[in-house]
């Protein structure tokens, strides 16, 4: 294997631009026939780096991107990404000049919310596109069933909103299949009052990426892949599905090496105590570059393609590891954290599940300290 002398930190996340392209490709065939895709670029592209996905995405043809909060939106339009991007998180007023100007289509569940932003709009004299959120079940945001044919009178009093769309949200769609269905109905149900009350929009939308793969019939006009498109699962149910490839390798290399006896104490606290006269290396990565501090003693990391353990806790800028019983092992080393090497791989899954946690927490926790490289 290649040793070099780093020019900095040799962490990275290495992102496969190949591997997103694939991923969105495999979705787009689970897609229905005319059915438009909005990707889920919230949260730096799940800590991928949101302008270098969405652009590559949009290169792609995706026809909506989605993002949590505004400023994310004004993150993707100031680095040059030009396809609609709906804020899914609503807003809280005062941004509502970022809408305009940056061109974003917000997802409105409450009524001071639309008197803002009609009163803009007609401060500019045009009008403003907006989604419309009813909560069929999720219980986080979205206007209630009950209170649903009231927020649609209200929306009507206001010439300068457009209703582009309708959605909501599936909360069980790997868990219980008969809450997701009637979900489903619930949905369908808030779109007919909608109807019947003259509000019809383009864009109908509730499936994420677990529903368009267990459940592509409930994709409606528009779906919302988010974790699929970076090659993780939203559980394993799903691994059997479809074929994805994961898109961000987290590596770093050797930092340091030394021999200790046995009965060496490692790290914080001594939670580790070596049983052998052992070779123990330290990694420049730790809690505050997201590599969880509930892999003390419980994670592992792959070197020249075989697994070696984290052993005593896990600090702010370093780990360690016993590579023992890896003889080759030497400073300058490359060593994958997240990623696959030789034979072996660890998942974001695999991680997750030893932290008693979720891919996407995994994926979202790498930070911002820790550049991105885009290969592809």
């Amino acid at each position: 294997m290649k040793k070099f002398i780093p020019s900095g930190r040799p962490t990275v996340g290495e992102v496969d631009l190949g591997a997103l392209e694939f991923n969105y490709r495999q979705i787009r065939k689970r897609v229905p026939e005319g059915v438009k895709v909005l990707a889920v670029v919230k949260a730096d592209a799940y800590g991928h780096g949101a302008i270098p996905i969405s652009l590559r995405l949009e290169k792609l043809g995706v026809e909506y991107l989605g993002v949590a909060i505004s400023e994310e939106g004004v993150e993707l339009r100031k680095g040059g990404v030009k396809a609609p991007i709906l804020v899914l998180g609503g807003i809280f007023g005062a941004e509502v000049d970022q809408i305009f100007r940056f061109r974003l289509t917000p997802v409105i569940f409450r009524k001071d919310c639309l008197k803002i932003l009609s009163r803009e709009a007609e401060k500019r004299r045009r009008k403003v596109k907006v989604h419309l959120k009813v909560d069929t079940g999720m219980g986080r945001v979205g206007v209630p069933l009950s209170l649903w044919p009231d927020f649609l009178r209200e929306v009507r009093r206001f010439p300068k909103i457009e209703t582009e769309g309708i959605l909501s949200h599936f909360s069980m769609t790997d868990e219980e299949k008969g809450f997701t269905q009637r979900q489903w109905r619930a949905f369908q149900s808030a779109v007919a009052i909608a109807q019947e009350l003259g509000i019809s929009s383009p864009y109908l939308h509730m499936a994420s990426s677990a529903t368009l793969t267990a459940f592509p019939g409930y994709a409606a006009g528009l779906v919302r892949p988010g974790i699929m498109l970076y090659g993780s699962y939203p559980s394993p149910t799903f691994r059997s599905l479809i074929s994805l490839r994961p898109v961000m390798t987290l590596k770093t290399r050797i930092h340091f090496l030394k021999s200790v006896p046995s009965g060496a104490r490692i790290s914080y606290g001594g939670t580790f105590t070596t049983k052998r006269e052992s070779r123990i290396a330290t990694l420049p990565i730790g809690y505050a570059d997201g590599y969880s501090r509930h892999l003390s003693n419980h994670g592992e990391v792959l070197i020249h393609g075989k697994r070696a353990p984290v052993v005593g806790r896990v600090c702010m800028d370093f780990i360690m590891v016993d590579v023992t019983d890896i003889p080759r092992a030497s400073v300058g080393d490359e060593v994958i954290l997240i990623g696959q090497q030789g034979g072996e791989q660890i998942t974001p899954e695999e991680i997750a599940e030893k932290i008693n946690s979720i891919s996407y927490e995994v994926l979202c926790s790498i930070g911002k300290r820790v550049p991105r490289i885009y290969k592809n």
